[in-house]
């Protein structure tokens, strides 16, 4: 028997009756012959309620301090699961992610992992035991305790699954598995059986919150065996790999992210190397910008909008705000009530007329689109929040996505 890397997530784990659940199926793979790696997430809102109290006490807390406490809520999760693998009778040993060797880079809050010391986990397993592993965890040259960011846990397992040479790796959550398009706003959203790395990536990467971006990157480097399953139920998943014959569908997925915030910096001037000005601001602060617009104004100036993340928004405008004489631009103004809606695809490259048909969704649903980016397998549109659920519906009826589930 081989090597299995399971990954629950908060919800797998959320009550004393989900974590029973979870503890008798890796309890049933260790008793099939499998040497069992078991990474595991904060129970349910956990982390979100330890961000509560931490602005409580300090709204402005350094980012080293926050990942000392958010981390604790891993170390509840594999500790509580250890002890109900014990109950049925298997051998069990807890790890963080500091004893199970996980070197972190010391990017507080959004750690990258750099290496992963195997020696440990190899030494559990030669004794039979069963390791659960603090997912989310990293520990830094400086002997500090480091976070890799929200859906860390999946790039915790992802890499140990690489690392180890594992055969299989299953990432457990809520669902079924890989969606057409999130089936809480679709009612008629359909199961993939399998989808390539870069769809999954993009999907990941514009909101379908199913798999970490950071976790499939790795998984598609180092071509881990990845299946996304419930951990509910007996679904056999979906698979993710290398492409196969996906090139026949145009559309695979529709995808929201709510996350959005649009910046318009107003009137700068029309000459080489503004952008150039803004944006290497933007990246001395770690800020990632994804749709961008530059459109002429008036009296030779230019404004550019562009999109970032929610909780960069506020750092976003004090750059720009400290450098706006720098950056020639006589305002600046943004909004928080954006939605972006995309499809993906790795069919779509060999196809002309995929975005006609998605802009002709939107315009039978009479939604409005404020900014559009398009790349080889994936076309986003910036929309106004309110409409976000109905144009995610119109383009899944558009592409009939509803009839591929598990085509």
């Amino acid at each position: 028997m081989g090597l299995i890397v399971q990954k629950y997530g908060g919800s797998s784990v959320a009550n004393t009756e989900r974590i029973l659940n979870v503890a008798g199926r890796v309890a049933d793979a260790y008793k099939e012959g499998h040497s069992v790696v078991v990474v595991v997430s904060a129970q349910g809102d956990t982390t979100d309620d330890l961000i509560v109290k931490a602005n409580e006490i300090n709204p402005n807390a350094s980012r080293r301090e926050m990942d000392m406490l958010l981390s604790t809520g891993e170390q509840i999760s594999v500790a509580l699961l250890s002890m109900a693998v014990e109950r049925l009778g298997c051998p069990v040993i807890s790890l963080t992610g500091y004893q199970a060797g996980i070197m972190s880079d010391s990017n507080y809050g959004n750690a990258r992992i750099k290496n992963i010391d195997t020696e440990r986990i190899f030494r559990e397993l030669d004794r039979k035991n069963i390791v659960v592993v603090a997912g989310f965890q990293g520990w830094n040259r400086f002997d500090d305790i480091t976070t890799l960011g929200r859906g860390g846990s999946d790039t915790t397992a992802v890499a140990l699954a690489a690392a180890l040479k594992a055969d299989l790796c299953e990432i457990y959550t809520d669902v079924d598995g890989v969606f057409t398009a999130d089936p809480r706003i679709v009612k008629n959203a359909g199961k993939l059986d399998d989808i390539s790395y870069d769809e999954m990536l993009e999907l990941a990467s514009l909101g379908a919150n199913v798999l970490h971006n950071r976790s499939i990157e790795m998984a598609k480097k180092y071509n881990v065996n990845l299946v996304v399953r419930s951990s509910l139920n007996k679904s056999p998943g979906t698979i993710v790999k290398e492409v196969g014959n996906v090139e026949k569908i145009l559309v695979r997925g529709v995808a929201r992210d709510n996350n959005i915030a649009r910046v318009a910096v107003i009137g700068v001037e029309d000459k080489p190397g503004i952008a150039f000005r803004l944006f290497s601001l933007l990246a001395k602060e770690k800020i990632s910008v994804d749709l961008i617009i530059q459109s002429i104004g008036r009296d030779t100036t230019k404004d550019i909008s562009f999109t970032v993340a929610k909780g960069d928004l506020t750092r976003t405008l004090e750059v720009i705000n400290r450098n706006i004489g720098l950056i020639g631009a006589k305002d600046v103004n943004y909004s928080d009530k954006y939605s972006k809606v995309s499809i993906v695809g790795a069919g779509m490259v060999n196809n002309p007329g995929v975005a006609a048909m998605m802009f002709e969704a939107l315009y039978d649903a009479d939604i409005n689109i404020h900014m559009i980016t398009t790349s080889e397998i994936k076309i986003s549109v910036l929309v106004d929040i309110q409409d976000a659920e109905r144009a995610v519906a119109a383009v899944h009826d558009k592409f009939n996505l509803g009839e591929i589930g598990s085509r």
